[in-house]
């Protein structure tokens, strides 16, 4: 099944199905600690690359977003939803090269079908989903293999 393809509204943002039923599950007690499945779609950026770079640094370590870099890459500014995967994202803006993309910039590369994506630090290096099976860091966009290139930093849209 494609990332995005059931997806369920809490509250006014709509989800993968599978964030969907963590979050509207039954609610916690005072003393049970919310998992990060559950906090995944209630967490969103302010919109602004600067916004988006500290969402991730503020969300390394999660691994609620394994497998949905898309999602992380969009609740870093803000949204979710608009793209189906992190290929289709790569291809419907407009493509730069670069290994040294601007702060908050969409960062790609072509390592599976559905592509991965994340978030430029501006010095070289990015924050992203399946960096030891979390959101983490890395200090070249050789980390991972097949490197496409940036795209600007800004709101996703279509």
């Amino acid at each position: 099944m494609r990332p995005y393809a059931r997806r369920l509204r809490v509250g006014a943002m709509l989800v993968p199905a599978a964030f969907a039923i963590a979050a509207t599950a039954a609610p916690a007690t005072a003393t049970a600690a919310p998992t990060p499945l559950a906090a995944a779609p209630l967490s969103a950026g302010d919109g602004t690359p600067a916004g988006a770079v500290t969402w991730m640094k503020n969300h390394v370590g999660s691994t609620g977003w394994e497998h949905y870099c898309e999602k992380a890459v969009e609740n870093a500014y803000g949204t979710t939803g608009i793209w189906p995967s992190a290929i289709a994202h790569w291809n419907g803006a407009p493509h730069h090269s670069g290994t040294k993309p601007p702060a908050g910039s969409f960062v790609y590369w072509n390592i599976s079908s559905y592509g991965h994506v994340g978030i430029a630090d501006g010095s070289g290096g990015f924050y992203s989903s399946s960096i030891g099976g979390k959101i983490g860091h890395a200090t070249s966009v050789s980390y991972f293999s097949h490197y496409l290139g940036w795209t600007p930093a800004a709101v996703p849209s279509r």
